[in-house]
């Protein structure tokens, strides 16, 4: 075998890795501002779902996150043990389990409002690069849950 049937095996090559590592160096950048908040990113994501409905089934905000009950489920029992939000069962089908937004989690939003620009400052795009980055990405996203 020859080095050239390797190349699909080199780090370079690998779409996967930038993704990963630009994740987690982002997600890295929102650390001092979420801790001041007391929230997780997986937190923080759930409580933007939920500042934008204000109730939602929990199957619903998985499918809006990408995660599955095992991940969400933590989340969501820390985001209640904090007060940000109430679980409860839907009165029209009891097998479904709603998120809803409490007082203290709607004015956690007022403190978290600084975040994103925090957190966009660190990044070096241009605001088209940006809204190019997302599409693309979200076109990737797309593709693998067709």
């Amino acid at each position: 075998m020859t080095d050239v049937n390797y190349n699909s095996l080199r780090l370079e090559n690998q779409l996967c890795f930038p993704l990963y590592a630009a994740s987690r160096e982002v997600i890295k950048q929102y650390r001092p501002w979420l801790d001041a908040l007391e929230l997780t990113y997986t937190q923080y994501v759930a409580m933007m779902v939920l500042w934008e409905r204000r109730s939602i089934s929990v199957k619903e905000l998985g499918q809006r996150l990408f995660l599955d009950s095992g991940t969400l489920t933590p989340v969501l029992k820390s985001l209640e043990a904090k007060g940000f939000l109430t679980r409860r069962r839907s009165p029209e089908d009891e097998r479904v389990l709603i998120a809803e937004l409490t007082d203290e989690g709607q004015a956690l939003q007022d403190r978290a409002l600084s975040v994103p620009s925090h957190v966009a400052a660190c990044i070096k795009l241009t605001p088209e690069e940006a809204v190019q980055l997302y599409q693309l990405l979200y076109k990737v996203i797309g593709g693998l849950h067709e």
